[in-house]
């Protein structure tokens, strides 16, 4: 096979790919909920902020509005994201998380 075809083929499913991530709607949900579900089962994580962190999960599960349900787990990370115990990967994560549900957020 050609290069320029096989680059062809590639950015194809690449732009196949990015599309459906783009017209997830609870897919979304799900996929920050298991990154959520990562950090609580860390054991480097503090207690206060695995708490917060599955206070997040349930908000954003439960609401029947995915907007909704976004910025209260917002409102949950926010204040544990700058904890002084916080090992840094989990900061990252959680800022990572933050980002996804602000995204989530402004699409809705």
């Amino acid at each position: 096979m050609p290069f320029s075809i096989f680059i062809a083929m590639t950015t194809t499913t690449v732009i196949a790919d990015f599309s459906e991530v783009i017209s997830m709607g609870n897919e979304e949900v799900t996929v920050i909920a298991e990154l959520i579900d990562s950090l609580i089962a860390d054991g480097s994580v503090p207690k206060n902020v695995r708490a917060a962190l599955q206070a997040a999960k349930d908000r954003l599960t439960t609401n029947e509005d995915i907007a909704t349900g976004a910025s209260g787990a917002i409102y949950a990370l926010d204040e544990v994201s700058n904890d002084i115990n916080l090992p840094m990967h989990a900061r990252t994560m959680i800022w990572n998380i933050l980002s996804e549900l602000e995204t989530i957020k402004k699409k809705r």
